[in-house]
């Protein structure tokens, strides 16, 4: 079949397309790590417009647009949404190949019932007044959105300090919203803030006199988060250090001194780093819960960027300093006194794709399948060749049937489709495989191979208990 995202998109083998279409297309969703705003889930919040919906978070669409010469007031300025969105849609026809191209078609024809139509100058009054009307029917709320896609648990991403009213308000819907524990602005001692975060975080646990305290701090936030449900933790890990836990004085000293807006020297901020990094780990062991790691990224590196928008406006890039030494110390430190949790390992350098299924592999121990993950291509790797080569190297190198699959990493509720657009590539390599003789003419097998990376094993991981 021909056609521009047709029904057999990346489904190049009669197997591929019974994988899919027979058992992929129709699975649940199990979203473990994403950045909608638990508020806007919990009041079903409702947009006007398409331009509001797609433009006023989603930092992949704003890169595009840069790049297609788009100035900034018309795409975080004080544009309108229209003007917005008509900035978008001159920007599409420059975007193909790159996968913002596809995403934004799948949602909408997915969500608006625009199926066919490509966006682009010549179609944006059909698109904007056909999704407008879309958004005014009962069921385009937040919830119903979600439910749409068949989303039975969102794992958003949340501080120590938020209170977790939203998630409160949740519990009980047939969509579970379940917080994850991201303690960054803790870890990062030597960041802007650090000491003005401390405060708040005394204010609302205990005095932090010491390291001892801080730990202690986060772990009863922690288990406030817990029994709300939480099964994860996350830490935005820009790099890895393999640093030395110090002793207790020197820990206090760094940590003192921070509090004091005093600078802490690069030794002592690593050192920092290392001991949270193995106290919490201990405690993500101690309760069952996951411990993601994102790694290698370098935040806001455009000053020009930041002073006209702020951070997290689309400035970030890979990094590409060294991971296997410091990622295997981190985690032997934990594995040899039998504390290491579950975790997912997600890098955001390609190259680095065999190295963390190869650790992964190293500090397996029998416990629970795939007890350590490679995650899901990230980022910039969430392409479709990205996350071939991610599946590959985790096939070849770990066991691919013990993925965890796909995650959305979004701010969008649109961005759903992201799942199908991963489904449709696994399918299509699994197909392949098999009618190459790489695996066996077994159907079945097949067929849990699918199920299990795609839901099953997210179910098991993030919505059983345990």
């Amino acid at each position: 079949m021909s056609g521009f995202l047709n029904a057999d998109f990346l489904l190049d083998t009669k197997t591929s397309r019974r994988l899919y279409h027979d058992v992929a297309r129709g699975l649940p969703i199990v979203d473990y790590h994403n950045h909608l705003p638990p508020a806007e889930i919990a009041q079903d919040r409702r947009w006007d417009t398409i331009g509001e919906m797609w433009l006023a978070h989603d930092h992949y669409k704003w890169r595009v647009m840069r790049w297609a010469g788009t100035d900034e007031r018309r795409i975080t300025g004080d544009a309108g949404w229209r003007e917005k969105f008509d900035a978008f849609a001159e920007a599409m026809p420059r975007a193909v190949l790159n996968p913002v191209h596809h995403w934004s078609h799948l949602e909408l024809w997915r969500y608006f019932d625009l199926t066919g139509t490509v966006l682009s100058p010549a179609t944006a009054d059909h698109v904007w007044e056909t999704a407008n009307a879309c958004l005014q029917q009962q069921d385009f709320s937040a919830q119903g959105l979600l439910r749409r896609m068949k989303v039975e648990l969102v794992g958003t991403t949340d501080d120590p300090l938020d209170t977790l009213e939203h998630h409160a308000a949740m519990a009980g819907s047939d969509i579970r919203v379940v917080p994850t524990f991201r303690p960054d602005k803790a870890v990062q001692i030597d960041a802007t803030g650090f000491a003005d975060y401390m405060d708040h975080l005394e204010a609302l646990t205990h005095p932090i006199r010491n390291f001892d305290d801080l730990v202690a701090a986060l772990v009863m936030r922690l288990d406030h988060f817990v029994s709300h449900g939480c099964r994860a933790a996350d830490h935005g890990i820009n790099y890895l250090d393999a640093a030395d836990i110090p002793g207790a004085s020197i820990l206090d000293s760094a940590l003192k001194a921070a509090r004091a807006g005093r600078s802490v020297t690069p030794e002592a901020a690593a050192g920092h780093r290392a001991a949270l990094f193995d106290a919490l780990g201990r405690a993500y062991a101690q309760r069952g819960l996951v411990m993601q790691c994102h790694m290698n990224v370098v935040r806001n590196g455009s000053t020009r960027l930041i002073r006209a928008v702020g951070t997290d406006a689309g400035g970030d890039s890979l990094r590409d300093t060294d991971m296997a030494g410091p990622l295997n110390v981190l985690l032997d430190r934990l594995d040899r006194d039998g504390a290491l949790p579950r975790m997912i390992l997600y890098g955001l350098d390609p190259g680095r794709n065999p190295v963390l299924a190869a650790t992964a592999g190293t500090f397996q121990d029998g416990s629970v399948p795939g007890k350590i993950q490679a995650g899901a291509a990230w980022w910039f790797n969430d392409t479709l060749d990205g996350m071939e080569a991610q599946i590959r190297s985790l096939a070849q190198i770990g066991l691919l049937s013990t993925f965890l699959g796909m995650l959305t990493d979004s701010r969008s509720f649109l961005s759903f489709p992201r799942h199908e657009y991963f489904r449709r590539l696994l399918c299509g390599l699994i197909g392949r495989w098999s009618e190459a003789g790489h695996l066996p003419d077994d159907s079945a097998m097949l067929d849990e191979l699918v199920r299990n990376i795609c839901y099953d094993n997210a179910k098991s991981w993030f919505l059983t208990p345990g």
